[in-house]
């Protein structure tokens, strides 16, 4: 596509062309609505560029094994897996998990309700800890409500261009609720090492797509969580799907969260991407690229005020902040 004439490419053809290409790499989401694109009348391009393989799946990169699925612990649930079962293997290990939220005192001691992150509609109800779904061991049934991410897709999403933020991912006719799933941020999962070599060019040209696998979870039970050091990031450039024009906000509406569903290696988990409040519809879907960003913000403020602010001027990838939130920070990586 890349090798034909621009005015191709930026046409009505190129763009029904694209939105072929994404319905025909996500047959594995045969419930998902389709992915439109929308240009509004912004710039030349009419859909994004041609620069990456669209796929939800996850590429394994160099020195990176394979799913182990030998220590995976599977459910013999008949049915739908019963939150209040003592013998659901699901449920326990969910539980486990929970437990230790518990505690480090970041879930109270008194957390009620079922094990599962998941309501019975498939909504995310716990906020806090790491997902595992029933994986494909399990004798429980396709529709069990611990089975959303692998599942697919729900909500209609778009991708449009933005006047300040290039290409962006927007909700479609419909409102999507709380706790509902947006999508995987897909790629290659890589080695930090590799990462960060990747990181260093990316910083340069002025655009990234690795997300560091680093969640809080990952470094429970450590004297000091400091001293834990990341194994293994994902890269969306040259592998991807929607998730990788998600923008940035400093007010966000979209979260990622750890998710394991065929894989028992707790340092390789999908990234699930929830909604953590009401999206409107054709509101714009964000997440926020440093993570925590109240504690961000304290960092960039503190610094200010000393005069020690993290200026980075051989490095493209940082940028003005367009989110437009009231508590904008101001700048961000792009």
């Amino acid at each position: 596509m890349n090798a034909l004439p621009a005015e191709y490419r930026n046409s009505e053809t190129g763009r029904k062309v694209f939105e072929a290409v994404i319905r025909e790499a996500t047959f594995g989401e045969p419930d998902a609505p389709p992915v439109e694109i929308f240009d509004n009348n912004i710039g030349d391009e009419i859909t994004p560029q041609w620069e990456f393989v669209y796929t939800n799946e996850m590429w394994l990169g160099e020195g990176v094994p394979p799913p182990d699925v030998k220590n995976l612990k599977s459910c013999g649930c008949v049915g739908k897996c019963d939150p209040k079962s003592k013998t659901c293997a699901c449920a326990k290990r969910q539980l486990e998990w929970l437990q230790g939220y518990i505690d480090e005192g970041i879930l109270p001691a008194t957390w009620p309700g079922s094990p599962f992150v998941y309501d019975p509609r498939g909504i995310l109800q716990r906020p806090d800890c790491p997902i595992f779904e029933c994986n494909q061991f399990c004798s429980c049934d396709d529709d069990c409500a611990n089975r959303v991410v692998q599942n697919g897709r729900k909500w209609p999403v778009h991708i449009v261009k933005t006047m300040h933020k290039g290409w962006g991912v927007f909700a479609g006719t419909k409102k999507i609720p709380r706790g509902s799933y947006v999508g995987i941020y897909s790629g290659e999962l890589l080695t930090e090492l590799e990462g960060e070599e990747r990181g260093r060019y990316y910083d340069i040209s002025g655009r990234t797509y690795l997300f560091s696998i680093d969640f809080h979870h990952l470094k429970l039970g450590m004297q000091d969580p400091d001293d834990w050091e990341n194994i293994y990031v994902v890269d969306a450039y040259h592998a991807g799907n929607f998730t990788r024009f998600l923008n940035h906000s400093c007010d966000p509406n979209c979260r990622i969260y750890a998710c394991y569903i065929n894989d028992s290696d707790i340092d390789k988990p999908l990234l699930a991407v929830f909604t953590t409040r009401d999206v409107e519809p054709w509101e714009e879907l964000c997440f926020s690229y440093y993570g925590d960003i109240d504690e961000k913000r304290e960092i960039i403020e503190e610094a200010r005020k000393t005069g020690k602010e993290e200026l980075v001027k051989d490095h493209a990838v940082y940028a003005r902040c367009h989110c437009e939130a009231d508590n904008c920070i101001g700048r961000l990586f792009s």
